[in-house]
C-alpha cells in the first residue's frame, strides 16, 4: 500500500471532532458542514489504511489507531503553528492569570487551553480555581487577568451562555420526601445558594440548610453521603448523582449566566486578548450547541 502525505485540514477535522465529541460540534471549529467533515476524516482513514474513528449516533469513540494518530495531529498542528508565528512576528509571550470556578474548569476551559497552549508555548498560564464570588473582585483589582464566571450583574464581562442550574440527589436516600428539605449550599454571597432559596420560597417548599462548603467537590459529597441535596450546575453534576425535578416536588431553577470578565489592568497585553478572544469565540459556539436538561 502506497504511503500519502497527511494534511493539515484532516489533522484538524479529527482533531476537532474529538474535542467536540461530534461531527456537529466539529463543524463550529473548522467551520465546514457536518458532510464535509466526515469526507475530510475518511480521506484521513484511507491515507493511514485503519479506521480512526467508531461511530455512533451520539458519540465518536477513538480506536487504537486513532489514539496514536491523535497525539502525532496535535503535535504537527501545534509546530505548523508555532512556525507560522515565529515567520510573521506573531508568536506571543508573557503571562495570564485566569480564574475559573471548579464546576466550569472541565467542561469548558479545558477545551480552550487544549487549543491554546500548544500554539502559544511562550506565554504561561497561571490557572485560580476559585467561586465567582471570590473571582470578581479579583478581576476587579487586578488581581486577576481573566476570568470565567458566573455573573452577577448584566455589565460583568461579556456574556458566553446560560448555564441550566438543576437539583441533584441520590437516589439511594430519596432525601426530596422529606420535610423540611435538607439542602447543602455554597457560601452566603453565591448566586447558586441564592437561586436554589429563592426558588424554594417561589415554591412554598420548607427546607433546612444542613450543609455549607465552598468547594464543588463538598457539595457532591454532602449529596451522595444522604446529608442533602444540591443545586449544581448542570456541567458539573456527576453521573452517580440523579437530576431531581417536578416528579420530585422541586421546582425549576433560573440559569446562570456565563461570561468572561477582564480586569481594566491587563488591556493591552496580547496574550490576554488573544485567550481572551479564543474563550468566547469557542465558549459561544459550544453554548449555542448546549442543549437544556
Amino acid at each position: 500500500m502506497g504511503y500519502r502525505d497527511l494534511q493539515l485540514d484532516w489533522l484538524q477535522c479529527l482533531v476537532a471532532v474529538v474535542d467536540a465529541g461530534s461531527l456537529s460540534g466539529a463543524t463550529l471549529e473548522v467551520h465546514r458542514s457536518q458532510s464535509a467533515v466526515s469526507m475530510q476524516l475518511k480521506k484521513l482513514e484511507d491515507a493511514v489504511g485503519h479506521r480512526l474513528l467508531e461511530r455512533d449516533a451520539r458519540k465518536q469513540h477513538l480506536t487504537p489507531e486513532g489514539e496514536t494518530l491523535l497525539g502525532y495531529a496535535r503535535r504537527i498542528l501545534a509546530l505548523h503553528a508555532e512556525a507560522h508565528d515565529a515567520l510573521s512576528g506573531d508568536a506571543l509571550t508573557g503571562r495570564v492569570r485566569l480564574g475559573v470556578p471548579d464546576d466550569y474548569a472541565a467542561r469548558y476551559l479545558t477545551p480552550v487551553l487544549k487549543r491554546f497552549a500548544p500554539r502559544h508555548s511562550g506565554v504561561e498560564i497561571e490557572l485560580d480555581c476559585e467561586q465567582s464570588t471570590a473571582l470578581i473582585p479579583r478581576v476587579a483589582s487586578g488581581d486577576l487577568d481573566l476570568a470565567l464566571i458566573s455573573r452577577d450583574h448584566a455589565r460583568r464581562g461579556t456574556l458566553l451562555f446560560h448555564e441550566p442550574m438543576v437539583w441533584v440527589g441520590s437516589a439511594q436516600f430519596e432525601l426530596w420526601r422529606r420535610d423540611p428539605l435538607p439542602i447543602a449550599v455554597y457560601e452566603s454571597a453565591s448566586l447558586a445558594r441564592r437561586g436554589a432559596i429563592h426558588a424554594l420560597a417561589q415554591q412554598g417548599r420548607r427546607y433546612k440548610v444542613v450543609y455549607h462548603s465552598s468547594s464543588l467537590a463538598g457539595q457532591i459529597a454532602a449529596v451522595e453521603s444522604g446529608l442533602a441535596v444540591a443545586a449544581l450546575t448542570h456541567c458539573s453534576v456527576p453521573p452517580q448523582l440523579q437530576v431531581l425535578g417536578t416528579e420530585h416536588g422541586l421546582g425549576p431553577l433560573a440559569p446562570m449566566e456565563v461570561a468572561v470578565y477582564r480586569s481594566r489592568a491587563s488591556r493591552g497585553a496580547k496574550a490576554v486578548d488573544s485567550l481572551q478572544s479564543l474563550l468566547v469565540q469557542t465558549l459561544r459556539q459550544s453554548g449555542s450547541a448546549r442543549t437544556a436538561p
